[in-house]
């Protein structure tokens, strides 16, 4: 077995191994590629992937990521990999005119945690900042970067794999009202100026770091009990989902396409918990009883364009517990995964 990657480097390496279909994508695709946002859980793996995929590819296209770089160190590290580092506050209508103009936009900008404590300052970032990057962007191709929090809680019991594309957007939260808000910004545009657009719905993306499974182990680690009434979840690779967003860029439409992303299994926390005790030798305390309804997305559509993930359940646990049995250090960004009432 591979040696699991520890630094951030060799993780940011294992994330953004560039697929078949990500680099077909980008051999098909002109001009050049930004990534906004890219100082964010996603943003790095993205525009790495990118930049490998073109690599691949034989094609000399730019590659810029775009953040206010709160941490100087992030633009040497960007640089390291080939992406071209640009510091811009996207909430400033003057930095943004200054961007260079792009043909591929993947949009990751936004805000989710601290949500409760300033919906003010969230709003801006969901929805005035989209506005202000619709406008620039108006002849780009872009992917704007959602989630499946937009739905309502569907039920868990049955056939159904969860909310499909079609399913009518809910506003449970200021959070998920905001992404309601980031979409029908971007809409607007893209109907006013014609420009082809994708909504990323998104759940949930893991890595060693951070996500679903690193929280669920975690706590399992510490002693602490998983509530389980939130009793069932999606997830996905970070790698796949990267894959995914690429090649979302051969699908934009206008009015935009909605395309849920994650894998393909509807997930228990309960047995995800289980499984985490026996390879982490631990053992497992829950509380609370599985609710009959939760934030769960039919990924059919996905699946169909671009087959099936790369990298399965199992191996994202094993790779997990070894992470953190070996000292891995995390992003600190707990997913509140148990949340119900949208407070983030």
């Amino acid at each position: 077995m591979a040696k699991t990657p520890l630094t951030d480097h060799e993780i940011e390496t294992l994330l953004s191994e560039p697929t078949p279909g990500a680099i077909e994508a980008v051999r098909a695709l002109d001009g050049d590629f930004m990534v906004l946002g890219v100082g964010g859980k996603m943003g790095t793996s993205l525009a790495v992937m990118l930049r490998r995929a073109l690599d691949a590819a034989g094609k000399s296209a730019k590659v810029y990521g775009v953040s206010r770089f709160s941490r100087p160190a992030a633009k040497t590290e960007l640089e390291k990999f080939g992406i071209i580092p640009v510091s811009c506050d996207l909430a400033d209508p003057l930095q943004v005119a200054k961007l260079p103009e792009v043909a591929n936009v993947e949009y990751l900008a936004g805000q989710k945690f601290g949500t409760d404590s300033a919906p003010d300052e969230t709003w801006i970032q969901n929805t005035v900042v989209p506005s202000l990057v619709a406008q620039k962007f108006r002849a780009s191709r872009i992917v704007v970067f959602s989630t499946g929090c937009v739905y309502p809680f569907v039920p868990t019991g049955g056939p159904g794999k969860g909310a499909t594309e079609a399913t009518p957007v809910a506003f449970l939260g200021e959070y998920a009202s905001t992404c309601v808000g980031r979409e029908r910004v971007f809409t607007h545009y893209s109907r006013k100026y014609g420009t082809p657009q994708l909504m990323f719905r998104l759940n949930y993306s893991v890595e060693l770091r951070y996500g679903v499974l690193v929280d669920v182990a975690t706590r399992i680690l510490a002693g602490e009990p998983i509530d389980v009434t939130m009793g069932y979840f999606n997830l996905i690779w970070q790698g796949d989902a990267c894959a995914r967003a690429i090649q979302c860029l051969q699908q934009v439409a206008s009015p935009p396409k909605l395309l849920n992303v994650t894998g393909a299994e509807k997930l228990s926390i309960r047995a995800v918990a289980e499984q985490f005790g026996r390879l982490l030798g631990k053992p497992v305390k829950l509380t609370g009883q599985e609710a009959e309804a939760a934030w769960i997305s039919d990924a059919s559509e996905s699946v169909r364009l671009f087959g099936p993930t790369t990298v399965s359940l199992d191996r994202m646990m094993q790779m997990i517990a070894d992470y953190l049995q070996a000292g891995g250090k995390l992003l600190g960004k707990p997913t509140h995964f148990e949340t119900r009432d949208g407070k983030f």
